[in-house]
């Protein structure tokens, strides 16, 4: 993956890529009908376990548990716009199912380690401590193409609104 990656564009087809899911599924989002979005997020901590190397030098890393708590608290109202919720970063489902857990998650979160899905679309990354980590976007999916992209995300905490006030606008 590139550090900038590729421009992602509306009408831009998925990769037909399954991974484990959070739930105990093998989910291929490419096929789905209809809308879903995907809020791609570069890592989260787990209580008791040190940030990456210069974490917090790194402009938009922070802010994943809030998004994520936020899409969560939202989901009735994407559920309502027939809308499916996912969450994807390259950290491994056992490490993401902490997180889903103790948030209460009411959506999938997906596992790109092999890094198969973010590869195919050269999502933007960046690297620390040796590693590779997604930059904070979302993908707004419409029959298995990319609808909207929302990049860069400046305010993680607020960005699930930002997403759902699009979509209530789009469904109109």
């Amino acid at each position: 993956m590139a550090e900038g990656g590729q421009r992602l564009t509306t009408g831009m087809a998925l990769p037909s890529v399954t991974l484990p899911a959070t739930d105990g599924a093998e989910i291929d989002v490419a096929p789905l009908p209809g809308r879903s979005v995907i809020a791609v997020y570069p890592w989260t901590g787990c209580p008791g376990q040190p940030n990456p190397p210069l974490w917090d030098d790194i402009p938009g890393a922070h802010g994943s548990t809030p998004e994520l708590e936020r899409f969560g608290a939202l989901s009735p109202r994407f559920e309502a716009l027939d809308v499916r919720l996912f969450a994807l970063s390259l950290q491994e489902v056992g490490y993401q199912q902490e997180l889903a857990t103790r948030l209460g998650l009411p959506f999938p979160l997906l596992s790109d380690t092999g890094e198969e899905f973010s590869g195919a679309l050269a999502l933007p990354s960046f690297a620390t401590g040796g590693q590779t980590y997604l930059k904070r976007l979302t993908l707004v999916v419409r029959d298995g193409a990319i609808e909207v992209p929302f990049y860069p995300v400046p305010d993680p905490a607020t960005h699930a609104d930002e997403v759902l006030a699009w979509l209530e606008k789009a469904t109109r």
